[in-house]
C-alpha cells in the first residue's frame, strides 16, 4: 500500500470512527430492563407449557423433569443415544413429547418450543455452558 492510499484508509477511518457510527447496537439499561422482562414473560409461558399436558396420554414434561431437572441445557449441543446423532436441545424436547407425552413436534422456531426452552434454561442458569458433556 503506498502513501496515498494509506492516506486514503485513514481519512476513511477518521470519518467513519468521528461520525459516531456504531460499530454495534446501542442500548441503555432501560433497554435491557425492558428485554429481560420480556424474557421473563417468555419464561413463564414456558413454565405453564412444561407443566401442562403436551399429548394425547395426558403427560407433562414436569412428570419427568420436575423444576427442569435432568435437561441440562447448558450440555447441548451433544450427542443424545436416543436420537443417534449430536443433537439441538428442541431435538431432545421433541423426542420427549413424540415418544413420552405421544404428542405432536413442535418447529425450532415455533413458540412453544422457545418458551419451553427458555424455561428450561432459565431453571439452569449460573450452570456453566459446557456443550458435549454427558
Amino acid at each position: 500500500m503506498n502513501n496515498q492510499q494509506s492516506a486514503r484508509v485513514a481519512l476513511l477511518l477518521a470519518a467513519l470512527l468521528g461520525s459516531g457510527l456504531a460499530w454495534a447496537d446501542e442500548f441503555d439499561t432501560r433497554d435491557t430492563y425492558r428485554w429481560y422482562q420480556e424474557y421473563l414473560e417468555v419464561v413463564k409461558e414456558g413454565e405453564k407449557l412444561f407443566h401442562s399436558a403436551r399429548g394425547d396420554n395426558t403427560v407433562s414434561c414436569d412428570q419427568c423433569h420436575p423444576n427442569a431437572s435432568n435437561t441440562h441445557p447448558e450440555t447441548y449441543p451433544k450427542f443424545q443415544k436416543q436420537l443417534g446423532k449430536v443433537a439441538a436441545l428442541h431435538e431432545m424436547i421433541n423426542w420427549c413429547i413424540r415418544n413420552t407425552a405421544e404428542g405432536q413436534d413442535l418447529a425450532a422456531d415455533d413458540p412453544d418450543m422457545i418458551a419451553l426452552q427458555a424455561y428450561i434454561a432459565y431453571e439452569r442458569r449460573g450452570v456453566k455452558f459446557d456443550p458435549g458433556k454427558h
